[in-house]
């Protein structure tokens, strides 16, 4: 499988991350070998990163794709929250980003997670259309936003 849960930290993630993070958020500061210690240790958060299956022409499997998964427990259940879905750009369009998202529902699963829920702007034409194609479906709901 092309997908891997990250269960320990490693310099070629930092890269990895360093490298997949500019291509979603131009505003996110590069992160630290500590920052993703800790990303990894948070109780309930889970990352995935794709690797694809042949070796490049170095014989390498580069990190080339990365998504969030958080859950977390209430009242009504436990529930799942996919975020930082990203793919480099190189290697969009070649089924990357949806061995993630099964990926991210086969462990939301596992764990009895009662929902998993995802937002993407209605900009990103390809990220709506993949989740679209792996079961999501559009709510009724609005989205707010505290920010200090």
């Amino acid at each position: 499988m092309a997908v891997e849960l990250v269960e320990q930290n490693s310099e070629e993630l930092v890269e990895a991350i360093n490298k997949l993070i500019p291509q979603l958020s131009s505003s996110t500061p590069p992160r630290s070998s500590e920052f993703v210690d800790k990303l990894i240790a948070q109780e309930g958060v889970y990352l995935f990163v794709y690797r694809p299956d042949e070796a490049n022409e170095d014989g390498e499997r580069p990190i080339l794709g990365m998504l969030s998964l958080a859950t977390f427990d209430i009242p009504t259940g436990k529930r799942a929250w996919i975020e930082d879905v990203v793919v480099d750009e190189a290697a969009r369009g070649q089924g990357a980003g949806g061995q993630l998202v099964d990926a991210a529902i086969e462990h939301a699963t596992a764990i009895a997670a009662k929902s998993v829920d995802l937002t993407s702007r209605p900009t990103r034409e390809a990220a709506n259309r993949l989740y679209r194609a792996h079961g999501f479906t559009m709510r009724e709901t609005n989205v707010y936003r505290y920010q200090d």
